[in-house]
């Protein structure tokens, strides 16, 4: 599967498969793909549709069939990973003898390797799988800084992670707001993450991760801060997951000790990408830490279900987790 390629620079193939959900990528593959139609002739060349369920098969059979004016003709079926049994069938025979004249370009969320779809697109060459996958989120930060420099403008990394935190892992909303930061910052050259705070409001749904992660690796005031910004309203929430995140080092650890750490993402139904860290987090914690942390989250939902306070709560077990020595003092004077 490729990455989004150059398709302005190189001879069209007669199909690609656009698949995956980063919207941005997706967009600049099929802006490349309309710049190879002639300028003005679009309205004759250019036929776009949505795989809805009235698609008929016989029509979109027809347009990719049609001579274009001039050399290329190019069709575009969005949502292609709905389309019906019918039309799915109809494209995989016009793939096996498509019109040399017409590109066909399907976009579509997923689309598993195995479907009979996937494989006559990739028949068609090495490049026809463009991947559109969402970029990791250790990723994001340099993906950040490459839109900012596309945009004339640098941004330093804590900026760009708390504009993710603000916004999202987005795309197309991190590349929009860096447009606009980058009208705010361009006397200075650089945004900076009190840039970012200032002029970028958080609309993106706080996610529990940042705080699981601060907290594994005994950060006591980034798990705090993360805390603070998921709200004590969610405590029953929050304290079910830190006890599946221990429960998880534990696990981490054990088999670590057993020299299996390698099957560690298996034995807990995750990706490998998700429990990377996890036995580094785990090795920071000394013989029997994790499991009075354990105990500790049952005392603590215990407290809840009788009516303590819950910010109360839940800070003086984040605190026993990560130890109060590594607490700033700051953290403490805010009354986080």
């Amino acid at each position: 599967m490729r990455e989004v390629v150059s398709v302005a620079k190189q001879e069209l193939l007669r199909g690609y498969l656009i698949v995956g959900t980063d919207e941005l990528k997706r967009r600049a593959t099929l802006t490349r793909l309309r710049s190879r139609l002639d300028a003005g002739l679009e309205a004759f060349n250019l036929d776009e549709r949505s795989a809805a369920a009235d698609l008929d098969a016989g029509e979109l059979l027809a347009s990719l069939y049609t001579a274009p004016v001039g050399p290329l003709r190019l069709v575009i079926v969005h949502a292609a990973d709905k389309l019906s049994k019918e039309a799915s069938e109809a494209l995989i025979g016009y793939l096996g003898k498509p019109n040399p004249s017409c590109t066909l370009a399907l976009v579509a969320d997923r689309l598993a390797k195995n479907m009979r779809l996937y494989k006559a697109v990739a028949a068609l060459g090495k490049q026809a799988v463009i991947d559109c996958s969402p970029i990791e989120a250790r990723d994001l930060p340099g993906h950040v800084k490459k839109l900012a420099q596309a945009h004339g403008i640098a941004i330093d990394v804590p900026a760009a992670q708390e504009l993710i935190a603000r916004v999202g892992d987005t795309t197309t909303m991190l590349d929009t707001q860096i447009a606009a930061l980058a009208g705010f910052c361009r006397d200075s050259g650089t945004i900076r993450k009190a840039d970012v705070e200032e002029h970028i409001a958080r609309t993106a749904e706080v996610k529990p991760w940042p705080f699981l992660d601060a907290l594994s690796s005994r950060d006591a005031s980034g798990a705090l801060a993360q805390y603070r910004l998921l709200g004590g309203d969610q405590a029953i929430r929050i304290l079910s997951l830190l006890a599946a995140r221990i429960r998880e080092l534990i696990c981490a650890r054990s088999m670590e000790e057993r020299e299996t750490a390698s099957l560690l993402a298996r034995e807990l139904g995750k990706a490998d990408w998700q429990v990377r860290s996890h036995p580094r987090w785990a090795r920071a914690f000394k013989a029997g830490e994790l499991e009075r942390a354990l105990r500790a989250c049952a005392s603590s939902d215990a407290a809840l279900k009788r009516g303590g306070n819950a910010d109360q709560v839940m800070i003086d077990l984040i605190l026993s987790i990560c130890d109060r020595r590594s607490v700033g003092s700051q953290a403490i004077s805010e009354g986080i």
